[in-house]
């Protein structure tokens, strides 16, 4: 069975930082396109980041430039996404899944509230 599974999340004040963990099982993460995605409640998803494992590719969206990074660990089959200066408006539950998003791959997410 795939599965991801995200870890990570937390209460920080502006300006903190939080290192998110997604961590694949069943298959080899650099096999796929696995993105990072985030919701708050009553608006819809917003693609974040991506990494593309056959060709290293990555992606960051502009909301978040310059204060996120993806990165991965092969050994641990994980892809990372590492948040600094974090604001307010990053409050969300973030999900890692495919890029697209398959349905069987959503788990639980990571909260990361952030106050200000």
């Amino acid at each position: 069975e795939k599965q991801l599974v995200e870890s990570g999340g937390g209460l920080v004040q502006a300006g903190e930082s939080l290192r998110l963990s997604c961590v694949a099982s069943g298959f080899r993460f650099d096999d796929y396109a696995i993105g990072w995605i985030r919701q708050v409640p009553g608006k819809e998803r917003e693609g974040i980041s991506c990494f593309k494992g056959k060709n290293s590719y990555t992606w960051i969206a502009d909301s978040v430039k310059g204060r996120f990074t993806i990165s991965t660990d092969n050994a641990r089959n994980t892809v990372y996404l590492q948040m600094n200066d974090l604001k307010p408006e990053d409050t969300a539950v973030y999900y890692c899944n495919g890029d697209p998003p398959r349905r069987d791959w959503w788990g639980q997410g990571a909260q990361v509230t952030v106050s200000s």
